[in-house]
This record gives C-alpha cells, structure tokens and sequence, in this order.
C-alpha cells in the first residue's frame, strides 16, 4: 500500500542533527560519507549531466575548489545520471571548455542518497535532483541547506561566503549579519538574563541597544 510505503521513508534532514549517512559509488571511487568526519563537506546536487546550467555551474564550483579546500571544505557532487554518464561530461568539460572537476560526482542511480537529502522535489521533477547545497561540518553535522529551482543555476560566491560565516562563528562564539563578508563586524550573542542586558551596553562593544551589539575579530 502506498501508505505503508510512504511511512516508512526517511524524512527530510534537518538542521543541526547529524547528516544522513551514505555510501555511494562516485567518480573517484566508493566513498562513504563516514569518510570525511572531521572536515567540512558542501553536498549539492544537479538536475542532469550535459546539461547547460549544470555545466556552468560544474565550472564555477571547480573554480573555487582549491579555495574551499583551504578551508578544510571538500565538494561532493551527486546527480542520478551513472558514473559513466558522470565520466563522459567531466571529460566532455575538460574538451570543451578546459576546465578540470576535481570533486568527485556521486552516480545515484537508485536515488538513495536524494532521497535521504530531500534532493527530490515532486512538484519540480521525479526523475531529476533539483539543486540542493548540504553543509555538513566536521562533526557530521547538517549546519545549513539551500534549495535552488530547476531552472536557475546558483550563486556560487555564497556558498563560500556562508561557509565562511559558519565557520566564524564556530571559532568566534558568535554570529554574523545581514550581508556579512570576511573582515567585517560580527554580532554579539544577546543577553540572556537582565543583568547581562544592564551590563551589555559598558562591555566595549558597538551596540546600537542593548540587544544589537557589534565587535571585531
């Protein structure tokens, strides 16, 4: 019955709960996502191999890969075209357009790890991965995802800027604005207890009230 079935699929991941473990056949290799505990790993996915948004944005994630990988941030790609498929494309790229992938690209034929990370939306498709961005920290964390529709490719600057953001506040204790970039001011956690507000406006910070408050790092 599909009922049955459908109680007994897993539900979409959330939020500052462990990532679903995987393992998966890619084009470097099996892998399992047990492999990179204690580095930080951005999962996205795309509709479809050869195709043109997706081509596009294979070239700009390879352009920031050595950037990410500074990082501690290792890309993973996934579409539920086959590794062969996978293959032909990345060499295809290459040919083309001379740009290496150096991350490796999950094959997902039976759809097990889209369907573990939401990748499937019915309502934009039931046969393509809609563009989903995982970040996962060292700890297999799930710290952020970002859904993008069929038809438009990502920006991959944010990417690397909400990367970077997560992981300033890791190191910092804190949090980060509207619009934060590298070097900017951060925001202060608020009080929790009246006293803290009493106290928060004469701790050196920029505050703009007792709640709003901005400091270097």
């Amino acid at each position: 019955m599909l009922d049955d079935y459908l109680c007994c699929q897993p539900g979409p991941p959330v939020l500052n709960e462990p990532a679903p473990e995987f393992s998966a056949v890619t084009t470097q290799g099996p892998m399992e996502l047990e492999d990179y505990r204690g580095k930080w790993v951005v999962l996205f996915s795309h509709p479809a191999d050869f195709t043109p948004v997706c081509t596009t944005e294979f070239m700009a994630f390879a352009g920031v890969y050595e950037e990410l990988k500074a990082l501690n941030v290792y890309l993973i790609g996934l579409s539920i075209d086959s590794v062969h498929a996978h293959l032909g494309w990345i060499r295809n790229i290459k040919e083309r357009m001379g740009v290496d992938i150096p991350f490796p690209v999950i094959a997902d034929l039976d759809m097990n790890v889209a369907r573990l990370y939401g990748m499937i939306q019915e309502g934009a498709s039931s046969t393509a991965t809609v563009r989903c961005v995982f970040f996962i920290d060292p700890e297999g964390i799930l710290r952020a995802m970002i859904y993008y529709p069929l038809s438009n490719g990502r920006y991959i600057p944010e990417i690397v800027r909400l990367v970077k953001a997560l992981q300033t506040t890791d190191e910092n204790g804190v949090a980060t604005p509207a619009n934060w970039q590298p070097g900017d001011k951060v925001v202060v956690p608020p009080p929790a207890t009246q006293e803290e507000a009493d106290k928060r406006l004469n701790e050196g910070y920029d505050c703009k009230d007792w709640y709003l408050c901005f400091r270097d790092i």
